[in-house]
């Protein structure tokens, strides 16, 4: 129990250096639906650890606050009542000081119980849910960065993440500053999903096999020069490049350009610059785009020339290709978010962690500049809606 309680207290520790930077009144707003106040993602993170493992295994249990089962619980029918997701930016209460204070009184008692817990079959099965919290917790740290930027770029001032050595920002890849090869795959049958040790999710399991066809995977993630080409040459308003409900989302949202893309609209300035969470800076041409939709990735793929991999052939040549396919951007798949062949989801409430959102969403692999050292894996699914682009995600291209 010794690893885990020292992984337990840096994981921990990280997610408060992460709001650091922050005002408390930048904890606590809401920038649209989607996102979550910082404030909220702290207290949902030891909402988690509180509620799954020490209402379960600590003597005498006495939650911090009862008001926090509710408040903060975020889709866990199993546990009960939620608070409204798109109101969780009305909550001025609790303030910042008290949710740091819950996070540092439930950490206190988990560490407590890991000291204390002797019991082998206890012990397995704590450590299992500790784990699960922890990555939990990653996974929340990835959006805390992703909902500050995003908070961020709606703020007249367009301020910078101060202290944004938290990550090199979106898109430090130098994708365009080498010319883009086409490695070729063989047609055969793969093996898809986890396989050996370590800790991985339910959704990514059981491994099975799957037939894909001959294809090519790009080398590298498209450029930001590239994708402006694309916008340059009309792509936000050709509907021949677009899935039906593609361009019906490009209409209706008035949709131009990636999400923190502008143009300076001076005499004698026209040039593209990038909200990142360093502010405003002038967009980087050999860079990785970032921020797309599905939509517009497959609408990207489409005038290329190409198109988006699915899951099956990007974990088939990053398993031969290597590290080029992690630590940039999360790049969108045409692979529905749907069961593995034989999935069975984790009983009780934290099955519902992944299984039950197995419907209108598409597949994304790799990871990202944003996601926490260690959290990424080859079988790794992130999922999104088709019009998600607040979260780092770009584009791999495949070719048949």
């Amino acid at each position: 129990m010794h690893h885990l309680a020292e992984a337990f207290a840096r994981v921990r520790a990280r997610s408060c250096q992460l709001v650091q930077p922050l005002s408390a009144e930048d904890c606590c707003v809401q920038s649209m639906p989607d996102a979550s106040p910082a404030k909220w993602h702290l207290a949902h993170t030891t909402w988690f650890f509180e509620t799954f493992i020490l209402e379960r295994f600590e003597a005498c249990f006495q939650p911090f606050h009862p008001a926090f089962r509710v408040l903060f619980n975020s889709y866990y029918e199993g546990v009960g009542e939620q608070h409204p997701r798109a109101q969780r930016g009305l909550m001025t209460r609790p303030a910042l000081a008290e949710v740091l204070a819950y996070r540092q009184n439930v950490d206190q008692r988990l560490q407590a119980l890991l000291a204390q817990v002797q019991a082998p079959d206890i012990a397995g099965e704590l450590a299992m849910l500790v784990e699960l919290g922890l990555q939990h917790e990653q996974q929340h740290q990835e959006l805390l960065l992703t909902d500050i930027k995003h908070l961020l770029s709606m703020n007249p001032l367009l301020p910078p993440y101060l202290g944004s050595d938290a990550m090199a920002d979106a898109g430090q890849g130098q994708a365009g500053a080498r010319a883009m090869q086409w490695q070729p795959f063989a047609a055969g049958i793969v093996e898809v999903g986890h396989d050996g040790p370590g800790f991985f999710f339910d959704n990514e399991t059981p491994r099975h096999r799957q037939f894909v066809e001959p294809f090519c995977m790009a080398s590298r993630l498209v450029s930001n020069g590239e994708y402006l080409a694309f916008v340059d040459d009309g792509g936000y308003s050709n509907p021949l490049l677009w899935l039906a409900a593609g361009w019906e989302w490009v209409v209706q949202q008035k949709i131009t350009r990636p999400l923190y893309w502008q143009q300076a609209q001076a005499q004698f300035d026209s040039a593209w610059r990038e909200f990142t969470l360093h502010g405003l800076q002038p967009l980087a041409m050999h860079e990785a785009v970032t921020h797309l939709s599905f939509f517009e990735a497959e609408a990207y793929a489409r005038w290329a020339g190409a198109r988006l991999p699915t899951e099956a052939e990007w974990e088939t040549a990053a398993a031969a290709q290597g590290e080029d396919y992690f630590g940039v951007a999360w790049q969108w798949t045409t692979s529905s978010y749907a069961p593995y062949p034989g999935y069975v989801a984790l009983p009780g409430a934290v099955g519902e962690y992944n299984g039950k959102f197995m419907v209108n969403q598409y597949v994304l692999r790799g990871s990202s500049a944003a996601t926490p050292h260690g959290h990424a894996r080859l079988s790794y699914r992130n999922f999104f809606p088709a019009t998600a682009r607040w979260q780092l995600s770009g584009i791999r291209l495949a070719r048949s």
